[in-house]
């Protein structure tokens, strides 16, 4: 079990997180390049919202001219991006001296989608504390399941429920996930520190009987140590290698309490539109009767591996896991997310669970989830 000062505090921080409405979610988003201390004009390249890219270009560009700075415009960063020359050595000269390893085709902010999201090259850098969206952050109005847990439970008897819930198959649900660069270029011009904090809250806002109580939310922060590797490896190329120490807690006292902690290897692969993280873990095990799931491995498993694909203005993401056994030990889980445009900067987000795990009340549950609703901010 995770110490009881270790939940409050996550508990706390939900609290706050919590009490930020839609338009500050989107208040935030915006302040995500406020001030960034970008490195090239390839990094602001790649900000999408044409006010933030100015500000990074402005940033960039500042010179001292006699007391006085002077910011210069996007048309001297249309200079320095300007096209590729079309001698053959000077070709070679520039690539040499933007690309570190020479393996992999070339990193490109404007261009990769692991390079945009992990500021993996030196060209892509923007410093550190600029918060910037990790997992999806989304808002389902509706969340529907079919197979309600009434009667959650685990080997450790203290973590049992014998009383009925009284749940609703609709509720609602919710995510924000956000994330920081807290170090940057541990090892030369690799090697970066990102802090992150996912929550995601299971509302049952259409539950009048039982006064519409939050079911369950799971709080995640965790730390990872990111570098940059660039190989050709099965027709992809190989961005990065990370590790992260993770951490998950519901929050809760028993019989619903629910915690585990993880190290993780990340290994980042991408092509065109395509990228693809494979994640194997290993959990820190607990002993009885402080472990609140003992048996949680054998059912949300031991990696998981995330798809993601853009076509045009549509975000496909498909998230799957297993426990590595076979037989009875022979379980996962598939969760498949499509971001689609709405209106302007308004995209609507489908969700669609199946299997074990879909939160940590119910990590030995098995169901199938369907949720439908909007995103506040794109992952890649």
């Amino acid at each position: 079990m995770a110490l009881n000062s270790f939940k409050r505090s996550t508990l706390q921080l939900s609290v706050l997180l919590g009490c930020l409405s839609g338009a500050q979610v989107y208040a935030v988003e915006k302040t995500v390049l406020q001030s960034p201390t970008p490195s090239t004009a390839e990094a602001c390249a790649a900000v999408e919202i044409n006010s933030e890219r100015l500000a990074c270009y402005d940033a960039l560009f500042k010179v001292s001219e006699t007391d006085k700075t002077v910011l210069v415009s996007e048309r001297r960063a249309a200079v320095e991006l300007a096209p590729e020359p079309d001698n053959l050595q000077a070709k070679i000269d520039k690539t040499v001296s933007s690309v570190a390893v020479s393996e992999g085709s070339p990193l490109k902010p404007t261009l990769s989608l692991l390079d945009s999201r992990w500021e993996l090259s030196p060209e892509s850098k923007l410093g550190t504390w600029n918060i910037r969206s990790y997992q999806p952050v989304y808002v389902l109005p509706g969340f529907w399941t079919s197979k309600k847990n009434e009667f959650p439970n685990s080997p450790n008897e203290r973590n049992t429920v014998t009383e009925d819930q009284n749940l609703k198959s609709l509720e609602g649900k919710f995510q924000l996930s956000l994330k920081t660069k807290a170090v940057e270029n541990i090892f030369g011009d690799n090697g970066d520190l990102w802090v992150a904090y996912t929550q995601s809250s299971r509302w049952q806002v259409y539950n009048s009987e039982e006064s519409r109580p939050f079911r369950e939310t799971n709080y995640e922060p965790e730390v990872s140590l990111v570098f940059r590797t660039n190989y050709d490896l099965f027709g992809l190329d190989w961005r990065m290698l990370g590790l992260t120490l993770n951490h998950q807690s519901n929050g809760r006292s028993d019989p619903l309490s629910r915690s585990w902690n993880r190290v993780m290897l990340n290994l980042g692969f991408e092509r065109n539109n395509f990228a693809l993280m494979l994640r194997p873990w290993y959990r820190f095990e607990e002993d009885l009767p402080d472990d609140n799931n003992p048996d949680i491995k054998d059912y949300i498993g031991r990696g998981d591996l995330t798809a993601f694909y853009r076509w045009k203005d549509h975000d496909f993401t498909l998230m799957l896991r297993h426990t590595l056994k076979g037989g009875d030990d022979n379980r996962g889980a598939a969760q498949f997310d499509w971001a689609f445009p709405i209106s302007g900067r308004l995209r609507g987000h489908f969700q669609l669970f199946d299997g074990y795990g879909e939160s940590l009340i119910d990590y030995n549950h098995k169901a199938t989830y369907v949720g439908l609703g909007v995103s506040l901010m794109n992952w890649f």
